[in-house]
């Protein structure tokens, strides 16, 4: 006889799992951060785009920006608030706002513009590549990644800002260092990869064989 399921004969019901709707936290931080960007582009275009009360408008608008990036991502794993939205409109978010800083600085003659070119072809083609890897596994994101993070907010966020003397000088090598991570761990992710894409032909060879 097959038995009857618990909630049947009276015993304890399964608990139901919550989906997560839309309208949470770390979506609408997420949204915010995505309302952001057009107001800090306005912000730091301003007039001639170097009047220093509007540039601390607009680094206002962009550490706002970085702040939600933190803290998005930790309620909505902290929470169970994962939602597919937030999937697809964190990482957008996360590089709009960063992508638009460096156009609008080398727009301005503020930063190089093969600076930009370095740091949006990172982010551009590590996102390619976790694409080209997703059916074998998923790369993390790694310690030196985060610290990468920080560093382009921290040195971005000083070009926003008319710095003048020490400070400009200060500012010019902390975005040295950040290109400087975004290189190294850029081909760290290439490298992760290479070696999962390798491993899941591998697994997938293995598997091929065993059923034959």
């Amino acid at each position: 006889m097959t038995p009857l399921p618990a909630s049947a004969t009276g015993g304890p019901r399964p608990a139901a799992v919550r989906q997560a709707g839309l309208w949470n936290i770390a979506n609408v931080l997420t949204m915010l951060r995505l309302v952001l960007v057009p107001a800090f582009v306005l912000l730091l275009m301003h007039g001639d785009g170097r009047d220093p009360a509007w540039r601390a408008f607009a680094w206002a608008a962009f550490a706002v920006a970085m702040i939600t990036d933190v803290f998005d991502g930790h309620l909505a794993r902290s929470y169970n608030l994962v939602t597919d939205f937030g999937k697809i409109a964190d990482p957008i978010a996360d590089k709009a706002i960063m992508g638009a800083a460096l156009i609008c600085l080398s727009v301005l003659g503020d930063l190089p513009w093969w600076v930009t070119g370095v740091i949006l072809f990172r982010e551009l083609g590590i996102t390619l590549l976790r694409f080209w890897v997703i059916k074998h596994g998923v790369i993390p994101a790694s310690r030196g990644g985060k610290i990468k993070t920080l560093a382009q907010g921290i040195a971005v966020g000083m070009y926003v800002l008319v710095l003048t003397g020490p400070l400009a000088t200060f500012r010019w090598w902390v975005m040295a260092v950040a290109v400087a991570l975004t290189v190294v761990t850029g081909l760290d992710y290439v490298r992760q990869a290479v070696a999962l894409r390798r491993a899941g032909l591998v697994r997938e060879r293995a598997e091929r064989d065993a059923v034959r």
